[in-house]
C-alpha cells in the first residue's frame, strides 16, 4: 500500500480525518482542517466544493492520484472522494508522503510553516509548565 494511503488511515484511526462532503465542509469552516484530499476521479462539482471550502483560508487542497475506491479501502469504505485532515503534522507528512514535490509546493510551504509554529508553541507551553512546577517547590 501506498505510503500516503498509509497516512490517511492513520489519521482516521487517531481521530485527526473528517470524512465526505458535509463532515469536510464543517471542519473546514471551523478553520481546523489542515488539508482536503479530493480522489483523482471525483466529480468536478466535488472538486470545485473543496476549493471552496478552504478560499479564504490557509488550509490546503489538493487533488490526489488516488480513485474514491482506494481512498475508501484504506479507511474501511466502499468509496470516498473527499476527506479532511485536521492535525497539521499528519497532514504534512501525507503531503510528503506523495512524492510529487514540485506539484504540492504550496501545500508543503504552507503546511511545513503550520507544523513549525505548532512545535514552537508545544515547547513554549512545555517550558510554561516546567516553571509552574519549579515554582511551586520553592
Amino acid at each position: 500500500m501506498d505510503r500516503a494511503l498509509n497516512y490517511l488511515a492513520l489519521a482516521r484511526k487517531a481521530g485527526y480525518a473528517e470524512l465526505g462532503e458535509e463532515p469536510v465542509g464543517a471542519i473546514t469552516r471551523t478553520g481546523k482542517g489542515y488539508l482536503v484530499v479530493v480522489a483523482s476521479d471525483a466529480s468536478d462539482h466535488t472538486w470545485r466544493r473543496a476549493k471552496s471550502f478552504v478560499s479564504g483560508t490557509n488550509q490546503q487542497c489538493i487533488r490526489v492520484k488516488f480513485t474514491k475506491e482506494e481512498l475508501g479501502f484504506v479507511i474501511g469504505r466502499t468509496s470516498l472522494a473527499i476527506a479532511a485532515i485536521t492535525d497539521a503534522p499528519m497532514a504534512l507528512a501525507m503531503v510528503k508522503a506523495l512524492g510529487e514535490p514540485e506539484k504540492y509546493k504550496d501545500a508543503l510551504a504552507a503546511l511545513e510553516e503550520k507544523s513549525q509554529k505548532l512545535k514552537k508553541r508545544q515547547s513554549e507551553a512545555k517550558a510554561h509548565q516546567k516553571n509552574v512546577r519549579m515554582g511551586k517547590k520553592k
